[in-house]
């Protein structure tokens, strides 16, 4: 009877054995899955920080370059209107009749005229 207690004893502690190991193998794996989401968490979120980053230079240049083009399309209009002029002072002088006055070209008054000068020239230079 003492031989069968011990024998059972015996197998009951090799199985113990067996399921602690079997415990700390789970753990470990558990151990590294969880590393893994975490370093995985960790680079998704640095591929996105850099995809936001890239987003927001593209963003930045995109409306550099429409207000480039705003600038440039009012230098385009003032310079029209001077040649407008030009071509106006010119018919009057007695060149080819194609305006006769100045004022149908110019429909700003000429005070509204000499301010948005000054203001393209103040953007000028400080451009």
């Amino acid at each position: 009877e003492k031989e069968i207690w011990n024998r059972e004893r015996l197998s009951l502690q090799k199985s113990l054995k067996q399921a602690d190991a079997e415990i700390s193998k789970l753990r470990a794996e558990l151990r590294s899955e969880a590393f893994l989401r975490e370093l995985g968490s960790d680079t998704e979120n640095a591929v996105l920080r850099r995809i936001y980053g890239k987003y927001l230079r593209a963003e930045s240049f995109r409306k550099a370059l429409i207000y480039q083009k705003k600038y440039l399309l009012l230098l385009l209009g003032g310079f029209q209107e001077c040649e407008e002029a030009t071509l106006a002072l010119i018919a009057r002088m007695g060149g080819q009749p194609s305006y006769t006055d100045l004022e149908i070209i110019t429909h700003h008054s000429k005070g509204f005229t000499r301010f948005r000068s000054a203001v393209r020239v103040s953007i000028a230079i400080s451009r």
